[in-house]
């Protein structure tokens, strides 16, 4: 929906307002902060038109107007794409804290996350680069030591994964002959992440449980496919808490819910993947339930022209999103960069 020159300068004095400090907005404040050239009474007006188009709402009958999600996804879809002062000032400062952390990806993309954190004062978010879209094209399983088996996953002749696992009981070389050949016959041309996901699907629908062979090999695949804590790296979870947006911890509870199930978190940033540059997410706007009280800014990072995995910044929706957007892009192109030309 646009609007006409007017009544988006006003929305966008709003939402700069609540952003600086969570309170309703009235006539008088956009009046004394911004030099619009208009009366208290004409701005008054022009943001009770603003709240019968959805742009604000008005908490209560005394009070000023808040954005509400459609205000403040028209105040990002209008964001200059020219960076102000502060906004390169911050980006420059990124680059250099990025820079002290060059040397590998996985303590790098940490450290990304912290920074992330630290300077925006939310949830940072990075997914370490990740092989879920290769194709599988065949698994091996080999005799380790008793009671453990090595599973090795091969894309063509290329071994993608391996992990040693136990199993409950002692197998022979045909013993596992019979359960490599079951699942390559099962999940060979399936993506990891297509593999994974049929395997959850598999075992909330009770179906590998009349089938021992079946059971074993789903737990084989479901143990090798197990995303670990080096898969995503999440800081600033206290950062958020001590918003005043969060003094009731209830709002945050199905939040911190999210964040303790990765293969969530993952869906979740899958959905930015394949979409090229920063892409945010404003409360309703996001797949999650739990997410829609919150805004998701992020962006994949790539090696070359290929998607290696992405960073973000969760908060809530009152977010400073100029700074998100800097913050991310100059991250997912940093990484790019590392991962492009340091190889």
């Amino acid at each position: 929906m646009s609007l006409d020159e007017r009544s988006g300068q006003i929305l966008q004095a709003v939402i700069q307002l609540y952003i600086s400090s969570p309170g309703p907005v009235g006539s008088r404040a956009v009046t004394k902060k911004f030099p619009l050239g208009l009366s208290s009474a004409t701005i008054r007006n022009i943001m009770s038109d603003l709240e019968e188009l959805g742009f604000l709402r008005q908490p209560h009958t005394s009070a000023g107007r808040v954005p509400t999600d459609v205000g403040y996804r028209f105040y990002v879809d209008t964001l200059t794409a020219e960076k102000s002062d502060a906004d390169a000032e911050l980006a420059s400062e990124m680059s250099r804290k990025l820079d002290l952390f060059r040397k590998d990806v996985d303590s790098f993309l940490d450290n990304a996350s912290r920074m992330l954190s630290e300077l925006s004062h939310y949830i940072g978010i990075s997914v370490s680069p990740n092989s879920n879209r290769t194709i599988l094209s065949r698994i091996e399983l080999v005799p380790y030591r008793k009671n453990q088996i090595a599973v090795v996953l091969f894309a063509e002749d290329t071994i993608i994964r391996s992990k040693i696992i136990s199993v409950e009981q002692e197998m022979s070389r045909s013993d596992l002959n019979r359960l490599s050949d079951y699942i390559n016959e099962r999940f060979s041309g399936y993506s990891l992440d297509l593999v994974r996901k049929t395997i959850i699907e598999e075992i909330a629908n009770e179906r590998i449980i009349c089938n021992s062979l079946i059971s074993e090999a789903t737990r084989i695949c479901r143990d090798v496919l197990a995303i670990s804590d080096s898969d995503i790296f999440i800081s600033g979870l206290s950062e958020m808490i001590n918003l005043p947006d969060f003094c009731d911890i209830n709002r945050i509870r199905g939040l911190l819910k999210t964040l303790e199930d990765k293969h969530i978190i993952l869906g979740l940033l899958e959905k930015i993947s394949d979409t090229d540059g920063t892409q945010v997410f404003i409360g309703s706007e996001n797949p999650l339930d739990e997410m829609k009280q919150f805004s998701l800014v992020a962006a994949r990072y790539k090696e070359g022209n290929r998607p290696m995995g992405t960073i973000g910044i969760i908060g809530p929706t009152r977010m400073n999103y100029s700074q998100a957007i800097t913050l991310v892009d100059t991250t997912a192109r940093f990484i790019t960069e590392i991962l492009t030309y340091n190889r």
